[in-house]
Parts: C-alpha cells; structure tokens; sequence
C-alpha cells in the first residue's frame, strides 16, 4: 500500500484551519490530525513545519486544445494540465466545444480523444452548445449520462458561437429537466458587433478598440436578460468571467430571491485593469479578452462580490494564445484577434497573494473560491476541494515565507508572454500532490505522463 504522511503543516479548508498531520493511502486521504503517536508503516514522511497545507486547486473554466476564431488554443491537454499541477491546480474542468456540422455526442467524444492519455491532472467538460440542429436536446440526456452534467452557451459571437434567446431558453428548459445545469457567457453579441463596426470604419483597427466596442453595459444588460429567461425556464444558472459591478448587483438582487443564480470571476479581473489598452503598438493584443479588462471601480466590486458571497468561484478562464497568433490573424482588424490569455499556472499563487496576503480574503475564503465552492458548484465534492478522510489525495504544499517571481521565460504554459510578467510576489508553492502522487515540485512537473483521470459527475 502506498501511503503519504505530510508531517506538522496547517490544513486550510473553506470550513477552518488547524496544525495538522495529513495521511494518503493510495491515492486518498485516510487520516487527518495529530499522528504522531501512531505506527505508520511504509510512509514516505514529508516535514512540512511552517508550510500550508491546501486543497488542490480546482479550475473549472478552461480552453485546452480548442478551436476558436480561425486557431486553435496552443496548450493542449499535456501541456496546460502540467502547467496547472505546476501551479496548485489538480482539477480543471475544459469546455469541450461543438464541432461545426457535428452532434453533440461526437463532439465531446472527439474532446475526450484529446485528453486521453495526454492530462496529467483530473479532469472533466463542459458540454458547449452552439447549434440547437433539430434533436440537439435530445442528446443532452446521453451527454450527462456519460458524466457531463453541464452545458455551456453563448449570447455574443453571432455566426459562429452565439444562441438566439429562443435556443438559450430551451437550452435552459431541457439541462434543468434533466437536472443538469447551464454556464453562460453573457455579452450583448449584436450591440458589440455594431460597435465594432463603427469603429473599424472609422479606422480605429487595433487591439485597443477590442476595449471600447465591450462597454461594461454590454455585460450588464446581457446578464440581467439571462436571469429574466432562465427564470422563464424554471432553470439554474450560472455565470461565467463576470468583469463589472453592474453584473454583480444582478447576481446579488436574484441571489436575494433565493433564485438559483451563480456566478464566477477570473483571476485577471481582480488583478488587472483596462490601463493595458493603452500600451503602444500591438501590446494591448496580449490582454484582448472576452469580457475585456474594465477599470478600478469595477475590480474593487468584483473583490466585494466575492466576499460577499454574490461571486462564488474564481476561475482562470485560460484560453492561451501567443502574441505572434494573434498578431498574424488580427493585426490589421482588432475583431480578428483570438479572443483570450492564459492563466491557469497563475490563477492560485496570484489569488493567495493579492487576497490573502494583501487582507482581501481569509485563507479559509480563498481556499472556498479556488478548490471547494467550485468542486461544490460542478458535482464534484466531496472527492475534491477538501483535506478531509475520503477525499482524494490532492494537495498544495505552500511556503509562506517564499516568494514567486513570475515570467514567460519561465511559466510551463505553452505561451510567448504572461500578463503577469515581473511581477514577484510573497509565496511559493513547495509541492503538489495528485491523489498522493507528487506531480510538481518547486514550479517543475516531475509526475507520470498521462496519469490524469476522467471525472464523471453527478446532477444536482
């Protein structure tokens, strides 16, 4: 029996923290507490005196190996799960998208092609829907069946990935009969396309206008015609990378309801702001993301959501596409360029240390908003976002009194600069454990190849 026993460290849950010894056998913990007067045979013994001990991260927002506006995301399933071990997250749930002219059935098993044998780290999907083709829903049952429980939709992007209200209230309708639940990506598309427009035509081509053509009212307006239909739907919802404070005061007054309305931000909306537009030249290509960056007031809302319980989770949205792509499809039009960044390497060192360490958030919050609310959220707890006997042995050991420096020259995402770049912040993480295996060591992947599992999860 292969058994773990990391010595002496302070467990943080969502639920409380305390010194404890941590006990894995093979691959899920069978013990937390004092154990050091107990016989433990066969332990491979890690002192962790002075260290956290976490949960491992849980991402359920990402883009690996996928298909988007003329390219495809440059991690794919062995790169991007490893830079995600590398960086505290040992659970991600990717967005398998439908495949033009393809049901969705043998859309998510060509995603499941992609991920098998290449993730190192557990995973599982959501189901993107982006064409209710005749029989579409009746395939939903088939899709949860396999252990899908969510879907995903979009209101922007029209042409390619958009819904209709109509197809977003049956695609509501049919997820909640089924017990299934449905993400949304809420932008008003048809408002953006115009403003895009306009700007194009008055020769405003560059990647800053991606900016100006995504007002903040243009999420606002999107997000509250989403609640109004799910509620005609009699369906839960939830929201994907919410950016304002307008999203958030919609969230909260139908949270007040006790409507089944949840939602998320990301790592870079708590973090950065709309100053990098203003970059000269292409740079403001490298934060060309859906919704853009919005300024100050709008992060410091999206920071109260967050401890206020309106936002629940915090995810990476990482959709990583390097300078030189997007550079090459947009260079001369900003509504060519792909649409996104990475994120998910960063996405825990970057919320411990602008939450926690700068008084935003407890330790116990930021281990809710990064591992627990989201295992909670997508079916997957109590197997994961926990140290707790029965749990699976994923773990973050995390030093404290470290410090991270962060570069392209030096992240595991397959990518040609990071937003974050030079930013150096308290904290390091030491080690993370995959159900009891040691996958990361000090930013360096040194697990098994291949080693990550499908979770199939349940309906609410």
């Amino acid at each position: 029996m292969a058994r773990l026993l990391l010595s002496g460290g302070h467990v943080v849950n969502s639920t409380g923290s305390r010194k404890a010894d941590v006990l894995v056998a093979d691959g899920s913990i069978v013990a937390v507490g004092d154990l050091a007067s107990l016989s433990i045979v066969d332990a491979e013994v890690v002192d962790c005196a002075g260290k956290l001990l976490l949960p491992g991260g849980v991402d359920v927002h990402t883009h690996l190996d996928s298909p988007m506006m003329g390219t495809t995301t440059s991690d794919d399933f062995e790169s991007g799960t490893k830079a995600a071990a590398c960086g505290g997250t040992t659970t991600l749930v990717d967005f398998a998208m439908q495949t033009p002219g393809k049901s969705l059935v043998s859309s998510l098993a060509a995603h499941h092609a992609k991920a098998t044998g290449k993730a190192v780290i557990d995973y599982s999907f959501h189901m993107c829907v982006t064409d209710l083709y005749d029989g579409a829903t009746d395939e939903f049952a088939e899709v949860i069946q396999s252990g899908v429980s969510s879907f995903k939709i979009f209101m922007a992007y029209r042409g390619t990935l958009m819904l209709n209200d109509g197809d977003m209230f049956e695609v509501l309708r049919k997820s909640s009969a089924l017990g299934g639940q449905v993400c949304v990506h809420a932008e008003n598309g048809d408002v953006i396309d115009r403003l895009a427009a306009d700007l194009v035509a008055a020769g405003k081509t560059g990647p800053s206008s991606h900016e100006i053509a995504r007002p903040p009212s243009t999420e606002v307006e999107a997000v509250e015609r989403a609640i109004r239909i799910a509620r005609m739907a009699d369906s839960p919802l939830y929201f994907v990378h919410l950016s304002t404070e307008g999203a958030v005061e919609a969230v909260a007054e139908a949270r007040s309801k006790e409507w089944a309305i949840a939602g998320e931000t990301c790592t870079h909306y708590l973090t950065l702001d709309r100053s990098l537009y203003d970059a000269p030249g292409f740079e403001p290509a490298k934060v060309v993301l859906t919704p853009p960056l919005r300024t100050v007031e709008h992060r410091e809302a999206l920071w109260r959501g967050l401890r206020a319980g309106t936002l629940g989770v915090v995810s990476s949205d990482h959709c990583p596409f390097c300078l030189e792509e997007k550079r090459r499809l947009g260079e001369k039009d900003f509504r060519d360029v792909p649409n996104g960044g990475p994120g998910v390497e960063h996405r825990m060192i970057v919320m411990y240390a602008e939450g926690v360490r700068k008084g935003r958030l407890t330790l116990e919050k930021f281990v809710d908003l990064t591992a627990a609310a989201p295992a909670r959220q997508f079916g997957m707890a109590p197997r994961k976002g926990s140290i707790e006997t029965g749990a699976d042995g994923d773990i973050v050991v995390l030093d404290p009194d470290g410090t991270t420096v962060i570069s392209a020259a030096t992240q595991n995402q397959r990518m040609d600069y990071t937003p974050y770049e030079g930013w150096e912040l308290p904290g390091s993480i030491d080690a993370v454990y995959s159900r009891g295996e040691l996958v990361a060591k000090a930013g360096t992947y040194v697990g098994s190849q291949g080693r990550g599992q499908f979770l199939r999860r349940a309906t609410a």
